[in-house]
C-alpha cells in the first residue's frame, strides 16, 4: 500500500522498499552532514538511492561519516561516474577499488560520458566491479554533440547488462540536456521508444532532472518508473507526481486510468 497521510481511493500502487523497481536516484551534490539528515527526514521513504555527484566526493568534508549516515538508513550510496572516469583516465583503477572499500561503498557506477572508454574494455570494468558489489552502468555522452544513434544505445545497454550490470543508466547529466534529451531538454522520444522495445523499463534508470522529463516517463511507463538525477527538493514533489496528486498527474488514474 502507499504510505500517505490520508484515505484517498483510485491511487495507484507504488512499489514499497526495499524495491527492486520505481527507484527514485537522489543527487547529492555537497550536501552538509546537516542538510542530508534535514533531506532524510523529510523524504526518507521515498529516496532508494543517493548519488554522490560527479567528483564531489572528491572535495567534501565528512565524507566518511555522510556516507555512514546514508548506510545507517540502509540508503545505497555511489559515487558519480565522473569520479570512477577521473580513476580510469590516470589509469588508477585498482586505487578507485580500494576507495571504495575504504569508505564500505558496495554499489558502483561504470561510465564514459566524458572519456573514450573502448566498449570491450568498460564491460570488462563492470564485470570485475561485480566481484565488490552492485554495479550500474551508464550509456551515453555528456558531449552534446556526440549523437548516438539508437540500435547503438540497445547494444550496448545490452552488452553492459549481460556484463553484469544491475542497471543501465540514460545519461542525461545533472541540467537534462544531453544523452536521450535534446539540448533544450525536449525528450527524444524516438529514442526512448526504441529502446524500451529491447531493454526491459524496469532494469533502466532514466535520468530525468527536469519535471517536463518525469512526467513524460510517468505518463508512458506508470509510477513505478525508475528515475535518477533527482534534486533533494524534488524528492516529494516527485513523488506527489507519481502518484496523481500534483496537476500534471492529477487525471492520470481516475476512474481506471491507464496506469491505475
Amino acid at each position: 500500500m502507499n504510505q500517505l497521510n490520508f484515505n484517498l481511493t483510485q491511487m495507484p500502487q507504488r512499489h514499497l522498499k526495499p524495491r527492486k523497481d520505481g527507484l527514485t536516484m537522489v543527487m547529492d551534490k555537497g550536501l552538509s552532514l546537516r542538510e542530508a539528515e534535514d533531506m532524510l527526514d523529510v523524504a526518507l521513504p521515498h529516496i532508494d538511492i543517493i548519488k554522490l555527484g560527479f567528483g564531489t566526493s572528491a572535495v567534501t568534508p565528512k565524507l566518511r561519516q555522510k556516507i555512514e549516515f546514508y548506510k545507517s538508513h540502509d540508503l545505497p550510496v555511489y559515487f558519480g561516474g565522473t569520479l570512477f572516469e577521473a580513476f580510469i583516465i590516470r589509469n588508477q583503477f585498482e586505487d578507485f577499488i580500494a576507495v571504495c572499500k575504504d569508505y564500505s561503498i558496495d554499489w558502483m557506477e561504470v561510465s564514459d560520458g566524458s572519456v573514450t572508454i573502448p566498449h570491450a574494455e568498460k564491460c570488462g570494468y563492470i564485470e570485475k566491479l561485480t566481484q565488490y558489489g552492485v554495479v550500474l552502468s551508464e550509456v551515453g555522452s555528456k558531449d552534446a554533440a556526440h549523437i548516438i544513434p539508437p540500435y547503438k544505445w540497445i547494444e550496448l545497454m545490452s552488452a553492459e547488462l549481460a556484463a553484469g550490470s544491475s542497471y543501465v543508466i540514460a545519461e542525461a547529466r545533472e541540467a537534462g540536456n544531453v544523452g536521450i534529451y535534446r539540448g533544450s531538454g525536449e525528450v527524444r522520444e524516438g529514442l526512448v521508444q526504441e529502446i524500451l522495445t529491447q531493454i526491459p523499463a524496469e532494469r533502466i534508470i532514466w535520468e530525468a532532472p527536469q519535471k517536463s522529463q518525469q512526467l513524460y516517463f510517468l505518463e508512458l511507463l506508470g509510477c513505478n518508473v525508475n528515475l535518477g538525477n533527482i534534486a533533494p527538493q524534488e524528492i516529494i514533489p516527485l513523488e506527489a507526481m507519481r502518484i496523481g496528486l500534483r496537476g500534471d498527474t492529477f487525471d492520470l488514474y481516475l476512474n481506471g486510468g491507464q496506469h491505475a
